[in-house]
Order: structure tokens, then C-alpha cells, then sequence
């Protein structure tokens, strides 16, 4: 199942840009940064395949990869900034999110945004998300914009770059790109079951 949905979507990225390049690969990276995970480690490297055939340059395919990361970026803050409080709020418990949650994270963005983000976006799996909660904490937008940018011009060469050394055979890469997918989600799984016990012993405490 998951081998014929990794199929289907490389099918849909190579049509993409290859019906409208450079446009194309902002797009796809748009979609990606907008809350919505179609992989940048399947975009990406296929763009750098058609610089190895002289289509496009790296940098240009780096740059329109950014670029599209930043666009995509402006409706999931703005969603995060407008909905994402209001909605914690007022059904955060049923999930095991405070008000004490909100002002933690806010303090972090406050203090570490910059980095927050901008190691963020050279993540898996995690740089899809990171808009949200960067409009939760309303983070200021100038900032937001110029550290999603810094942090996803690298990501979106690097996997250029290996797009271009493999040629036509980037597709080859794609199991150890998921393999990393995994490991991160892995990741998220366990300090997900971490996040709960801990709101559990918190509110058994309350009760107590």
C-alpha cells in the first residue's frame, strides 16, 4: 500500500513539473509547507534529475523550491494565528493541551523563533508543520518569512543536489528518504506518549 502511494505521487510530481517547471516545483513545495505532506524528498530530487538533463540549474531549482516553502508558509501561519488559539483553547483539553501550554510556547517563540524555524524546516516531516504553531505563538511575520526561507533554501538544494548526481535514477534514493520520514516519526510518536503521561499525572495531581 504504501509502495503504490509513494508511486502514485512521484507520477503526480513528475507530471507537475514537467507541465510547468520551475512554477511547478514551487507549487509542489507550496503544498508541502502548507500543512499538507506531500514530500519534498520525492519533489525536490526530481528537479535535480532535470538538472542533470540541463532543464533547470540548481540554483534555480533551490531558489523556486524556497520560494514556493515561503508562500505555502503564509496560509498555515495565518490559519495558526487566527484559528489555532481560539481552537486550543476552548477544545485543547480533549487533546491534553492548556492555556499553560500556549503561554510555554509562546515564551519559546519569543525567545528562540529564529532557530525554532529555521531548524524546523531542515527536518522531515516536522518542517511541514512548523507554520502552525509559528502563528499560534504569532510570531512576528518578518521573521517568520526571512528564517523560513534561510532554513529551506538549504534543504531544498541539498536534495537538488542529490537529484542531480543520481540523474535519471533519483527515484533509487527514495526507501533511505522514508527511512529518515520514519525515524522522525518515530520520534514524535514517543515524546507524543511523553506529552500525555504527563498531562495525565498532571491533572490526576489537580484531582488529588
Amino acid at each position: 500500500m504504501i509502495a503504490q502511494i509513494l508511486e502514485a505521487l512521484g507520477a503526480f510530481i513528475i507530471g507537475v513539473i514537467s507541465s510547468l517547471g520551475y512554477a511547478g516545483v514551487a507549487l509542489l513545495m507550496a503544498i508541502e509547507s502548507c500543512c499538507i505532506p506531500l514530500p519534498s524528498e520525492l519533489i525536490m530530487p526530481f528537479a535535480g534529475s532535470l538538472v542533470a538533463r540541463g532543464t533547470f540549474t540548481l540554483w534555480g531549482a533551490g531558489l523556486a523550491g524556497a520560494i514556493g516553502c515561503v508562500v505555502g508558509s503564509v496560509p498555515a501561519y495565518y490559519l495558526g494565528m487566527y484559528g489555532g488559539r481560539p481552537l486550543i483553547l476552548r477544545y485543547g483539553r480533549y487533546v491534553l493541551l492548556s492555556p499553560h501550554d500556549l503561554d510555554l510556547a509562546d515564551r519559546a517563540f519569543a525567545r528562540f523563533g529564529e532557530a525554532i524555524v529555521f531548524f524546523a524546516r531542515l527536518l522531515p516531516v516536522i518542517r511541514t508543520f512548523i507554520a502552525f504553531p509559528a502563528g499560534v505563538a504569532r510570531m512576528p511575520m518578518g521573521k517568520f518569512l526571512v528564517y523560513t526561507f534561510a532554513g529551506s533554501l538549504p534543504w531544498c538544494l541539498g536534495l537538488a543536489y542529490v537529484g542531480q548526481k543520481l540523474g535519471e535514477h533519483w527515484d533509487t534514493l527514495r526507501p533511505y528518504f522514508h527511512r529518515a520520514d520514519a525515524v522522525i516519526g518515530a520520534l514524535i510518536v514517543i515524546g507524543g506518549v511523553w506529552w500525555v503521561r504527563r498531562h495525565l499525572k498532571a491533572m490526576r495531581e489537580v484531582s488529588a
